[in-house]
């Protein structure tokens, strides 16, 4: 209350013109913005619902923000503003950011993504941008062609080959005055007040750290992705890789490689060399047994070739609770396994106790030491899904309707692993996979475009709009490759149902064929085609960089 009688004495000293936006607590200035101005920050972040109060206030530096249409509460006083004051001082209680503030009559509806994966990146390439503004907000600039990500962690391909810039996706974020895209994470959304919480992504140099804003949306899609399961084994983050995005894959080719080169030292004694050179890979799905055959015929391909001193020394261990590749054919899973442990890779059936900095333990109590331990058994909701308070389906994922939107709250639709059909749908939760994301976020943008249309974007405007028919998942099979020349191709839509199934070299090229298909650019696809082709001549890149 104090601070409230301080405002309005200062408000009547002079004058000024202010804009009170209904269903908004704050206040924001429609007239030219003081460039130089003081602003509250706060410590405590909106988690889900109303911004929590202020734990405690500090002055932050003075800043200029009058930059991509961003606008903070300035330090200039109006008359007008007394009687806003006096009738709401919760106002002085709740968190001031730098804000991209709500679209006006007449102003295109703006779209809020949040990520850029599969379905982000499906939905932002396909938007129409005469219709809609959109801001993508992701703690990442680019998308991971995931199903080649492991062929990038032995030199396979560049790692360029599979991240493509979001800008490149959709020209939009790059071009279009009103479009952004923010290197920032969301921690938080007021769905209520139509608005995500945001914390910029990494170390900065800005005046505040971290620093933090929020942006007004008319419709918000959550594509925010999932984060690895670890299922609260002891030392898994601490000392595992994972295999998700294009840094884990440079952490573990220079660790592979590093290893690779200490083991040469003099001095080294034979266990050490073996502790070193043992790579072992945990979870029997796809991206396990994709790395793990990609490591069998790097090794016997390059490491027999340019490090003979210690080549008999490296080993590949693959450790899987049940069997592996257990959604393929039962044929496949049997090839598999097979050609695995003629490329030298040998196959573990057991579940991890806890994980130590140079060795693991299994639950019968045996030590299996490692140099290089990859971590790959599915993925599971991120804490930030965990804290929105909204829906959840089975598993813990942000429950969606058929239409993909998120029930009990207006405007909000979510696509992609961090997504699930509530139970009332009788529909079950979809596998995390790539074709399920693309999918979802193809039917997603084609709904947007169709209530854009019906001039139903702008925020609470769609609530009469026909939405068409719901989603259909339909299955188109899966493909994995196990490394020297052979994959598996099971084109069955289900796995109980029957279908097409195919293993071998004939399979290898279906699933390059397929893969090079999808890359999103021409630019992508004649790097990948370049790097193939210069590993069939010359072999991987060996070199450590970093």
């Amino acid at each position: 209350m104090a601070l409230a009688r301080l405002a309005r004495t200062g408000f009547r000293r002079s004058g000024g013109a202010i804009n009170n936006r209904a269903n908004e607590k704050d206040v924001f200035f429609e007239g030219v913005l003081a460039q130089k101005c003081s602003s509250p920050c706060v410590d405590n972040v909106l988690v889900s619902g109303n911004p929590s109060h202020l734990s405690s206030i500090r002055k932050a530096n003075q800043m200029d923000f009058w930059s991509r249409g961003i606008r903070i509460f300035p330090q200039s006083h109006f008359p007008q503003a007394e009687r806003i004051v006096e009738e709401s001082d919760p106002v002085y209680e709740s968190p001031r950011y730098p804000t991209l503030e709500a679209t006006k009559p007449g102003e295109k509806p703006r779209v809020v993504v949040l990520g850029t994966g599969w379905a982000a990146c499906r939905f932002l390439k396909g938007l129409n941008t005469k219709i809609y503004d959109v801001v993508c907000i992701s703690p990442r600039n680019h998308m991971v062609f995931t199903p080649l990500l492991a062929s990038t962690a032995v030199g396979t391909l560049e790692f360029r080959s599979v991240a493509e810039p979001v800008g490149r996706i959709q020209t939009a974020l790059s071009k279009d005055p009103n479009s952004f895209f923010y290197l920032a994470s969301c921690t938080g959304i007021d769905m209520d007040k139509h608005e995500v919480y945001c914390e910029t992504a990494g170390d900065n140099e800005l005046p505040q750290e971290p620093y933090r804003f929020k942006v007004a949306y008319d419709k918000l899609v959550i594509a925010a992705g999932a984060e690895p399961l670890t299922f609260g084994i002891k030392g898994v983050k601490e000392h595992a890789f994972f295999l998700r995005e294009v840094y884990h894959a440079q952490e573990i080719r220079k660790k592979l490689l590093l290893n690779l080169m200490l083991a040469e030292n003099p001095g080294i004694t034979e266990e050490e060399k073996e502790r070193l050179l043992h790579c072992v890979v945990i979870g029997g799905g796809p991206t396990g047994v994709e790395f793990s055959g990609e490591l069998g015929d790097f090794i016997m391909r390059d490491v027999k070739d340019r490090y003979t001193h210690v080549k008999n020394y490296i080993r590949v261990t693959l450790i899987e609770a049940n069997e592996i590749l257990s959604s393929f054919d039962v044929g496949l899973r049997q090839y598999a396994t097979k050609h695995l442990t003629k490329s030298g890779v040998r196959l573990v059936r057991g579940v991890v106790k806890e994980v130590h900095p140079r060795k693991l333990v299994l639950s019968d109590g045996s030590d299996v030491p490692y140099g290089l331990l990859v971590w790959s058994t599915g993925v599971g909701p991120s804490e930030f899904v965990k804290s929105l308070n909204v829906p959840k389906s089975p598993g813990g994922r942000i429950g969606i309707d058929e239409w993909l939107r998120v029930p009990s709250v207006e405007d909000v639709f979510a696509v992609g692993d961090c997504a699930g059909f509530v139970e009332q749908t009788g529909k079950p939760v979809l596998p995390a996979l790539a074709q399920v994301a693309e999918r979802e976020g193809k039917y997603l943008v084609e709904l947007f475009n169709k209530i854009g249309k019906q001039n139903g974007g702008k925020a609470l405007s769609a609530k009469d709009v026909p939405l068409g028919e719901p989603f259909v998942y339909n299955h188109f099979g899966s493909m994995a490759t196990v490394g020297r020349y052979k994959a598996l191709v099971d084109l069955r839509k289900s796995k109980d149902a029957k279908g097409v199934s195919l293993a071998g070299f004939l399979s290898w090229l279906i699933w390059r064929s397929a893969y090079l298909t999808r890359v999103v650019s021409w630019r992508n696809r004649f790097y990948v085609a370049v790097n193939w082709a210069t590993t069939l001549v010359f072999g991987r890149d060996n070199s450590r960089i970093g």
